[in-house]
């Protein structure tokens, strides 16, 4: 909003803006606050924003009762594996199309952003059967080797930001007689560091969330991640203040993850588009 716009229409927007953060937060509000209840005061009418007493055991039940620690470690082994793939692979193979006239160029480029429009549901079936003949159902295989393999949304992302970058960075490096590899992890991986982060942000967030993957592929309990976790606890028909407190661990990492890469992710989303 410019200086010129009236001031009726800034209370508006800000009182929109108020309205529609609180309807955001509100559902995490609400399951914070449910997660310290006890069993009566769930159902107490009218219903409690601010419990009293708050009761923190049942966070201390929940890591006990449904072994949510070790969900937790499953559920960073696989995103740390995951984001470490995604993020070389994806700069790798943008860095290739970015910097590089080569036959089929287009084409390749093209295939790849067309990939994006085909749904997961299509491909899942053939992929279960490509694991199960390499024997790798019920292990991380197949959650984790697809991130060291690219994704055409990651590839997009680091092709963008780096064709913002100029060109005679790369000329120069050539001419001081350093080899493409050494241009690659010296000089335009961390000015990259921007598209990274978001490019983190995204893997982080599907990894940790992703329910659909091990869910095919994991049969073992101890090998659950923390999705999986909460499928499982909700079968066990335990109250909702468990329930509530085991959504909270599982969100809480996703959100503190956020907070602290906010300034890069929203400077790398921005970046991207600086240039086609």
């Amino acid at each position: 909003m410019t200086k010129a716009t009236p001031w009726p229409l800034k209370v508006l927007m800000y009182i929109l803006l108020i309205a529609g953060a609180v309807c955001m937060i509100f559902p995490f509000v609400w399951m914070l606050s449910t997660s310290l209840k006890t069993v009566g005061a769930i159902a107490q009418m009218p219903p409690q924003l601010i419990p009293n007493p708050l009761n923190w055991d049942n966070y201390a039940t929940i890591w006990n009762r449904v072994d949510f620690g070790r969900y937790t470690l499953n559920s960073f082994i696989i995103v740390v594996f995951d984001m470490i793939g995604s993020l070389l692979s994806c700069a790798f193979v943008a860095f290739g199309l970015a910097m590089y006239n080569f036959k089929l160029r287009g084409p390749i480029y093209v295939m790849m952003l067309a990939s994006l429009m085909i749904p997961s549901q299509v491909t899942m079936i053939p992929t279960y059967f490509i694991w199960k003949e390499f024997g790798a159902l019920n292990s991380y295989y197949p959650l984790i080797i697809p991130s060291f393999l690219g994704g055409a949304f990651g590839i997009f992302l680091m092709h963008q930001f780096i064709k913002s970058l100029p060109r005679e960075l790369y000329e120069s490096a050539t001419m001081d007689g350093c080899n493409p590899l050494g241009i690659f992890f010296r000089i335009y991986l961390p000015l990259c560091k921007p598209a990274l982060a978001a490019l983190g942000v995204f893997t982080f967030m599907g990894a940790w969330n992703n329910t659909l993957g091990p869910l095919i592929y994991l049969q073992d309990k101890t090998l659950y991640t923390l999705p999986l976790g909460l499928l499982y606890l909700k079968s066990e028909n335990v109250n909702q203040a468990l329930l509530m407190a085991g959504a909270v661990i599982t969100t809480l990492p996703v959100i503190i993850v956020y907070l602290f890469a906010q300034k890069q992710f929203v400077q790398g989303i921005a970046s991207t588009g600086m240039k086609g």
